[in-house]
């Protein structure tokens, strides 16, 4: 549909982003919000204690809360109403796909989407760097951070301020390949190994605070600790 966009953010469990603990979803008609949508999400599988103590969700918050292929069912039609947005988007896509794969559920060969950061970087170029809580503190927009409910409605607001602005999104609208995911996955290795898992927590840190190519000094700090 046109003008219709799809504004979304997960939450995942654990170094491995390939499961689902939240996500919000956020339906913007041209300027407007007409719909939002938040659940917590059972991954079934474990923790990891960077992930709980980032998103605040804990085995026992999610562990009555339905499953993947459950929510999938209630939030397939909204998914497939409009063009994908997020911050960031290609590690919200590869969540979903990875979860898609896993779950032997089909959707999409590929899908369209749009990031909220790039666009940033072209209606802000003056600010630092283009994280979702730079841009949000910037235009005075609430964002309860690490939080899906909270990140896709800022994630929405952000996009509505490009709007009114003139943004032509067909000039930042790109295809997804969720198949590319599905490859990624299948050539995985064995259960890693306990420095493995650090490491990949670590790249894991790493991808999220350099995404908009820039680093600051309270990210330096976070390294550092």
């Amino acid at each position: 549909m046109q003008d219709r966009y799809i504004v979304f953010d997960v939450e995942t469990p654990n170094y491995a982003n390939d499961r689902i603990s939240a996500i919000g979803i956020t339906v913007v008609q041209g300027d407007a919000i007409l719909q939002e949508y938040f659940s917590l999400v059972n991954p079934e599988v474990r923790f990891d204690k960077f992930n709980i103590q980032l998103t605040g969700i804990t085995p026992d918050m999610v562990k009555d809360q339905p499953t993947f292929p459950m929510l999938w069912q209630q939030i397939m039609p909204i998914m497939d109403s409009g063009l994908l947005i997020a911050h960031n988007a290609p590690f919200d896509l590869g969540v979903l796909a990875k979860c898609l794969h896993d779950y032997e559920i089909p959707w999409q060969s590929d899908v369209m989407y749009a990031c909220t950061c790039v666009m940033g970087r072209a209606c802000y170029p003056q600010l630092y760097n283009h994280k979702l809580n730079t841009l949000c503190d910037y235009l005075g927009i609430n964002l309860h951070h690490h939080n899906a409910d909270s990140d896709s409605l800022a994630c929405a607001n952000l996009l509505r301020d490009y709007i009114r602005q003139g943004i032509e999104l067909e000039h930042y609208t790109r295809r997804y390949k969720l198949e590319n995911c599905y490859i990624e996955k299948a050539v995985r290795h064995i259960q890693p190994s306990e420095s493995s898992k650090q490491l990949a927590i670590l790249k894991g840190l790493l991808n999220d605070i350099t995404s908009d190519g820039e680093l600051d000094e309270n990210e330096v700090i976070l390294l550092q600790r």
